[in-house]
């Protein structure tokens, strides 16, 4: 697992330097004019004649939580970045999570990109699919839900299908409200997780570092130290729409996606690697050149993607490029760059499907640059209702794309997998960038 940070071929600049005159606004926590994430859908319109730093942080509350262990009430931070691009992100130190990214279109009008909720009730709701939660300590799936390392086999918590684990297992890293530090327009949270914590070897203390550039680029800097040796596989699970959060399958149909993968890693039913890999030439996962993603996902056997892609990288590159993705009609562009290994490109293939007839088609509709407002028509009583979102948006099966930076799932049963396994004295880093622009003509 690459520790550099050299960039790769073709990635964006990698200034860490803070621009002069960024600034930071710290709220009270109990502040009476605290809002909790977008309670209505509209438009803002981007402004840059203004004077003003080219980046700024605001630090607020964002209501409170009970530690999963003890049950004591703590406070939840949540930072807001502003740049005078017109793009703005919000994180909150429950699950690290990034809950709103707003990014402006071709025509400057601003729109909210990442599904989420409006409050932490909602962040804690059972149905909650991990929208936009750091994850660990392995994220993906553990096959079998145990492992052997230096001889000593580990077992640990079964919460998927009561066969597997998956993103950490029943009390993951998602669930706990991190410790905050706050260095100049840069957002560092922290957490400890025990030695034998959901049966794991070791004290882990891991680390995320959130920031927004003035280029649209937002940055998460992973880090990790471990007592014993254990394994360590962190991801951003954030669900991302280009047309704006709450618009649906219809439109993510629509995106143009481009991975840097020339192979995946096969997986059996249960998406558990067999440690092969299939080459992506002639398949439906060859995304080398950019494809219309509704129909690149009905030639799949599944009719959606939920498949670890393995990044083409130099042997001695760090961060490169992984994942381009287009809406054609707003114009928004979304790149993504990483240090590590693999991708999972998931295109939300689990969530809701009220009336079980949301499926891609091989060839999407001809009002294809018309965009549509996805508002299901949902049966009284529906078995499978929708997950009800910000500004009680319907987020629904195939809503939204995760581009989940990674190595490969279950590496710590695969030796031939790069080496999840994170020793004493060692450092575990993980770099992800997303970059946003807009097409030009």
């Amino acid at each position: 697992m690459s520790s550099s940070s050299a960039e790769g071929n073709g990635s964006p600049d990698n200034n860490n330097s803070r621009p002069s005159g960024a600034s930071v606004t710290i709220k009270s926590i109990d502040s009476k004019v605290e809002q909790r994430g977008s309670v209505t859908e509209s438009y803002e319109m981007v402004d840059t004649g203004k004077s003003a730093p080219p980046v700024t942080l605001t630090v607020d509350g964002f209501g409170t939580v009970k530690h999963p262990k003890t049950g004591a009430t703590e406070t939840v931070k949540r930072f807001t970045w502003q740049n005078t691009e017109g793009m703005s992100v919000q994180v909150i130190s429950y699950g690290a999570i990034i809950t709103v990214m707003k990014v402006p279109d071709r025509n400057g009008r601003v729109d909210d990109v990442v599904l989420g909720f409006d409050d932490i009730p909602g962040y804690q709701t059972p149905n909650n699919p991990y929208f936009g939660a750091t994850i660990g300590r392995i994220a993906n799936r553990v096959g079998g839900g145990r492992f052997t390392l230096n001889g000593q086999e580990f077992q640990v918590t079964k919460n998927f299908d009561k066969r597997h684990q998956l993103h950490g297992g029943k009390i993951g890293f998602d669930k706990y409200n991190w410790e905050a530090f706050v260095d100049g327009t840069a957002v560092t949270l922290t957490h400890t997780s025990p030695d034998g914590d959901e049966g794991y070897p070791g004290a882990v203390m891991v680390s995320v570092r959130y920031e927004l550039k003035a280029d649209n680029r937002f940055e998460a800097l992973f880090k990790a130290a471990s007592t014993k040796p254990t394994p360590i596989n962190l991801t951003n699970h954030s669900y991302f729409n280009l047309a704006g959060h709450a618009t649906g399958h219809e439109e993510i149909y629509r995106h143009v996606v481009s991975i840097n993968a020339d192979k995946i890693t096969d997986t059996d039913a249960d998406s558990i690697p067999s440690g092969k890999f299939i080459c992506v030439g002639g398949t439906p996962y060859d995304l080398r050149i950019p494809r219309e993603l509704g129909p690149a996902m009905a030639k799949t056997v599944g009719k959606g993607f939920d498949d670890n892609f393995c990044l083409t990288k130099g042997t001695e590159q760090g961060r490169t490029f992984t994942a381009r993705v287009i809406h054609p009609h707003s114009g928004r562009v979304l790149e993504v760059y990483t240090d590590q290994p693999g991708v999972q490109f998931y295109t939300s293939n689990f969530m809701p499907d009220p009336n079980k007839n949301i499926n891609p088609k091989p060839v999407n509709a001809p009002e294809y640059y018309e965009v549509t407002r996805l508002e299901p028509l949902i049966p009284e009583g529906a078995a499978d209702p929708p997950i009800r979102g910000k500004g009680g948006a319907k987020y629904c099966k195939h809503g939204a794309f995760c581009l989940e930076t990674q190595n490969f799932p279950d590496a710590i049963n695969q030796p031939n997998f790069p080496s999840a396994v994170l020793n004493p004295g060692a450092q575990y880093v993980h770099e992800v960038v997303y970059k946003f622009d807009v097409l030009r003509d």
